[in-house]
């Protein structure tokens, strides 16, 4: 009998205890900063006489399929950021396979964004390259990604390694890709990920174009390349796109017009001032991605302020 009331009260403490669990706040682990963008290519070994051969990055390692062809090729910018070339058809979203972050615990990562509605794997992976990892999907159905850099994982292994001194640049300064609805976009962002917007702008005085917001705990941030119609593939192809930091435009532009017939690269290199007051020219890769290279602060140092235009759609 005396079995029978303690296993009853067992039950009881459970169920009463069951709603604060459910209730329990999980908070959000930290958000560093961009980890990488991969990109699909239509020929591997031309996207790599862009990226490693004109652009001066190193490519430490890669993925084969089973046949031992390369299937993804890993394109290091510094010690935490990385370009992912894909060998493998599109799928609908440009050449955009999905964009990466990496943060500080990524188990943690899955069940606060659980606890927020966002549809999440049922558990985190160890990828191939041994880094923790899941994916979940952005309101505009981009691929999003949150990486935990494990100490025996691949990207950890080549750490201080593979940073030739002639790359463009030191570091991916944004990530920008195509976003329709502003409102959900933001709710996704801002509301859940916790990113701060810091700027926004626009092409012409009628509609805003642009929306940065910076990641949580870190530098780095999105642009979220705003649409009133859903952009052609082709076009696509330069507003999915990723920024490098340069700390002199005109000194790399001289430097990439030097290599440019080398590798084989035969549009203008343009230096030219954006509506954010920055300098900046834009290299196209074999199938139409856009890298945009841009100096850290406007021309005159001081800040550029914000668009009042209205969104193309809220």
């Amino acid at each position: 009998m005396t079995k029978r009331v303690t296993a009853l009260a067992f039950v009881i403490a459970l169920v009463a205890v069951r709603p604060l669990i459910a209730q329990r706040k999980i908070e959000r682990p930290k958000i560093l900063g961009v980890a990488h963008v991969a990109f699909y290519v239509s020929d591997l070994p031309k996207a790599r006489a862009f990226y490693t051969g004109l652009l001066g990055f190193a490519e430490p390692y890669s993925l084969k399929r089973d046949d031992g062809a390369d299937r993804i090729a890993f394109v290091k910018i510094n010690d935490n950021q990385y370009v992912e070339l894909f060998a493998d058809p599109p799928t609908g979203d440009g050449q955009l396979n999905h964009i990466a972050f990496y943060t500080d615990d990524a188990a943690r990562m899955r069940e606060y964004l659980a606890s927020r509605g966002v549809q999440v794997p049922a558990a985190v992976a160890k990828g191939k390259i041994g880094n923790l990892n899941f994916t979940v999907r952005d309101p505009d159905g981009h691929g999003v990604e949150f990486v935990q850099y494990a100490p025996d994982g691949w990207t950890a292994q080549h750490r201080g390694k593979d940073m030739p001194a002639q790359r463009v640049s030191k570091r991916m300064m944004h990530a920008g890709f195509t976003v329709g609805s502003v409102s959900a976009s933001t709710r996704f962002y801002e509301d859940i990920l916790g990113f701060t917007e810091f700027w926004r702008g626009s092409s012409n005085d009628t509609e805003l174009s642009w929306i940065n917001l910076r990641v949580p705990d870190g530098d780095d941030y999105v642009e979220l390349m705003l649409y009133r119609d859903l952009p052609s593939s082709e076009r696509r192809g330069s507003q999915n796109h990723i920024c490098l930091e340069v700390p002199d435009i005109e000194k790399a532009a001289a430097d990439l017009r030097s290599r440019a017939t080398a590798n084989g690269y035969t549009r203008a290199i343009e230096v030219r001032t954006g509506k954010n007051r920055k300098r900046q020219a834009n290299l196209y890769d074999p199938d139409g991605t856009r890298t945009e290279l841009m100096e850290p602060v406007t021309i005159d140092g001081r800040p550029t302020p914000s668009s009042n235009a209205p969104p193309p759609r809220p």
